[in-house]
C-alpha cells in the first residue's frame, strides 16, 4: 500500500514571477499551516504529464491554480470537475491536460485520485513579470483560501 493511500493531496499550480499566476500557490502556503498529517501540500510549475507522477497515489487532490476565461471578473473564484475539462479541444497532438493525464493513469492502472476538485481564480493577465498581484487578485485571496478550507473540512469531516 502507498504511504499516499487515503490522503488528500492540495497541488498548486502557478509562478510566482508572472503576477497573479501565483496565486494558488499564496493560497496553498496559507493552507498548509492549517492542516494535519493526512493533507500533502505541493507547489508547483509543472502541467502535462508532470502531474500524473505528482497526484499518483492519493485518494483525493484538490487543485488551486489560476486562470483567465474572460467571463468572469478578476477576482471571481471559480470551481471545475474533471468532467468540465473533456469538452476542452486540446491545443496540440502533443499537449496533456488532466483529461490526458486521467485517462494515462486508468490505462496505466496507476492509483489517481478518485475525487478531483479544481479551484481556479480569474486573474487580470498571468503572463506579466511581476511579483505580487494585482488588486482584484490580492483582494479576493481570502475567498480562494476559505474555500479551499471548505472542499478540505468537506472531504475530512472536520473543521481546520
Amino acid at each position: 500500500m502507498s504511504e499516499r493511500s487515503g490522503r488528500i493531496l492540495v497541488l498548486a499550480l502557478g509562478n510566482d514571477l508572472l503576477g497573479d499566476d501565483g496565486v494558488g500557490l499564496e493560497a496553498a502556503r496559507q493552507i498548509a499551516g492549517q492542516v494535519d498529517g493526512s493533507v500533502e501540500v505541493v507547489e508547483t510549475g509543472e502541467a502535462g504529464l508532470a502531474l500524473l507522477e505528482m497526484m499518483e497515489g492519493y485518494e483525493r487532490a484538490l487543485l488551486i491554480d489560476s486562470v483567465v476565461t474572460g467571463r468572469y471578473p478578476p477576482g471571481t473564484v471559480i470551481e471545475f470537475s474533471p468532467e468540465d475539462f473533456r469538452k476542452v479541444v486540446a491545443p496540440s497532438p502533443h499537449y496533456a491536460g488532466l483529461p490526458e493525464v486521467m485517462e494515462m493513469a486508468h490505462r496505466l492502472q496507476i492509483p489517481f485520485p478518485q475525487h478531483i476538485r479544481i479551484l481556479a481564480m480569474e486573474v487580470l493577465n498571468p503572463y506579466e513579470f511581476r511579483i505580487g498581484f494585482s488588486e482584484p487578485v490580492q483582494e479576493a485571496l481570502p475567498q480562494l483560501v476559505q474555500r479551499a478550507r471548505q472542499v478540505l473540512e468537506g472531504w475530512m469531516g472536520e473543521s481546520l
